[in-house]
């Protein structure tokens, strides 16, 4: 590949974990270890898949590059931004998706309930209509309508930026005709529409976890990610207006993260489902249009 001279990716993978390693960073954006983060980064600067062999291991790394991957180090190390930042790709459901500054990494592990086609919890027909709530850069509802043909989603968030970025991974993953981005705060703008499913991962960080974030969530805008000081300020809206946007079989789907306990304090009436993942993960609820309209009172 190059100059005998050249440190092999193995070699320049294990000083790149150490560095991470001694640096202390925090893991929560699409892996949760040093050498995840240390090998995504190399084989994305060197345009290699991240299920290559290990023979790549051998392979000799040129200076120019080798210059690009410490300049990339130092900005994870140094600045804390989060990995998917610097190399513009965020991973979900596994599929690629664009991820920059205007939206927050995708991370949720709402991800195993689209790769199972909502199932066991979703019981209608179909599901041919789709909202995505909040849908910050799109994963979720571009996701779900690359998975299965039959899916049009409508993908709504109030942060016109956020909206750009899901128009390019709609693009990305060619659900044009499948897949429309609309800027709405909520449901005001759907007025008269109705879906098997409304999925959302809203803003749910309370204040007080706000404050206390590793430094790599400050680089995400604020606006996806508090909701008021028990993090449950627009789940409350949605939980009041989504039964009018689900057909008679619809199904609702919110994560609410950490603010899970507050939900349940705050509706100690309403004896909420929540989803257990195989692969990890915390804090995601299903409702029915049912359920939304028997709890109806205590909403309010």
């Amino acid at each position: 590949m190059s100059d005998n001279d050249d440190p092999t990716v193995s070699e320049v993978l294990n000083a790149i974990f150490q560095r991470f390693e001694s640096a202390g960073l925090f893991y929560g954006h699409g892996t949760d270890n040093a050498w995840d983060e240390a090998t995504f980064l190399v084989l994305h600067c060197l345009d290699l898949p991240l299920n290559s062999s290990t023979e790549v291991l051998e392979y000799r790394i040129n200076r120019e590059v080798l210059d690009t991957i410490h300049s990339l180090v130092e900005v994870r190390v140094i600045d804390r931004v989060p990995l998917p930042y610097i190399t513009a790709v965020a991973w979900f459901a596994g599929m690629e998706f664009k991820a920059d500054r205007r939206a927050i990494i995708p991370r949720s592990p709402i991800a195993e309930l689209i790769e199972n086609n909502f199932q066991p919890w979703y019981s209608g027909a179909g599901p041919e209509k789709m909202l995505d709530l909040c849908c910050g850069g799109g994963c979720i509802g571009v996701a779900s309508a690359a998975l299965n043909s039959q899916l049009h989603v409508d993908l709504v968030d109030l942060d016109t930026d956020a909206l750009a970025l899901a128009e390019e991974n709609i693009a990305k993953h060619g659900v044009e005709t499948r897949v429309k981005a609309l800027q709405s705060d909520l449901f005001s703008a759907l007025e008269g529409k109705r879906y098997d499913l409304i999925v959302s991962n809203p803003p749910y960080v309370d204040i007080e976890d706000l404050a206390s974030m590793p430094e790599e969530y400050h680089h995400e805008p604020g606006l996806a990610l508090g909701s008021g000081v028990d993090g449950l300020d627009l789940t409350r809206k949605i939980l009041q207006q989504a039964a009018a946007h689900l057909l008679a079989h619809g199904l609702l789907v919110v994560e609410v993260g950490n603010s899970g306990r507050a939900l349940e304090e705050a509706f100690p009436s309403v004896p909420f489902t929540w989803v257990d993942f195989e692969r990890g993960g915390h804090g995601v609820f299903v409702m029915s249009k049912k359920e939304l309209q028997l709890y109806r009172e205590s909403f309010f």
